[in-house]
């Protein structure tokens, strides 16, 4: 006979046992946070705004704009303005919502790798920026056509493909600022406030530097994040501008966005 040897199992053990729970999948995440961007009133109008304020800018230029000058870079020029003034703060209350309105405990805590959550609403903002922009090239598209229509001039398309993906690119960058403000900040009227600062108050400032001072403005395509940004909405690029936009933005945009996500990675949330 062959002695058989039975392992006591603890009761409480077996009773008090649970199952781990499953990760949460990055696409309900991304799911969650697109939804953040139109589930409250601010939010939601915030999100229409983009579309309206395209159609009262169109409506503009159809009806203020000469003849000779009615064609689609005048509809892009017309709308890119609201764009650039939107898309940022859409993107910095995308972050600071989590704070002002004292999410942020439940978001963290359900998904705890909070470096999950920042790059939910990062991959959001760039997928809400570039289809907002291409929204916005439509109703212009369609203005233009309209507005020519109307006038009984030629239709005119002179924005080629590429010269709409560097407004596009342009638009985006921009409306990372805003995300990298708001990752910052973490204050939603902080990180708008800041937006201005660095979109409408600095640029005539550099530019008033640039006129005064030679050195400078031999500098500035180099140290001046606008001014490189802007070449982005001449049409085209040369390799010294591309260069000019990645030491830029590596100083003015990715350096600050690591420093605001390793201060959200330690910081207290409460």
């Amino acid at each position: 006979m062959t002695a058989t040897t039975v392992d006591t199992v603890d009761p409480q053990v077996v009773r008090t046992a649970r199952p781990t729970p499953a990760r949460i999948p990055t696409t309900r995440i991304l799911a969650v946070e697109l939804r953040k961007s139109f589930d409250t009133r601010s939010g939601f109008w915030l999100m229409a705004s983009i579309a309206i304020l395209s159609v009262v800018a169109t409506g503009a230029t159809i009806l203020f704009a000469p003849d000779s000058e009615l064609d689609y870079e005048a509809f892009a020029t017309a709308i890119g303005f609201p764009m650039a003034v939107i898309l940022p703060i859409i993107a910095a209350l995308s972050v600071t919502s989590e704070w002002s309105q004292r999410t942020g405990l439940t978001s963290f805590t359900l998904v705890p790798h909070r470096s999950r959550v920042i790059g939910a609403k990062l991959a959001v903002t760039i997928g809400v920026g570039v289809v907002s922009m291409l929204l916005a090239a439509a109703i212009g598209a369609v203005g233009n056509v309209v507005g020519t229509a109307i006038t009984g001039t030629d239709t005119i398309w002179n924005v080629s493909a590429t010269e709409l993906s560097y407004i596009v690119l342009g638009n985006v960058l921009g409306m990372l600022v805003g995300f990298m403000l708001g990752v910052l900040l973490r204050n939603s009227a902080g990180a708008i406030v800041g937006y201005f600062v660095y979109g409408f108050a600095l640029p005539p400032l550099t530019f008033l530097l640039a006129q005064s001072q030679e050195w400078f403005e031999k500098a500035q395509p180099w140290v001046d994040f606008n001014f490189a940004q802007g070449n982005l909405f001449n049409g085209s690029m040369s390799g010294d501008q591309w260069a000019q936009l990645g030491v830029t933005t590596l100083v003015w945009l990715v350096i600050p966005l690591v420093v605001g996500l390793r201060m959200v990675l330690r910081s207290e949330v409460k």
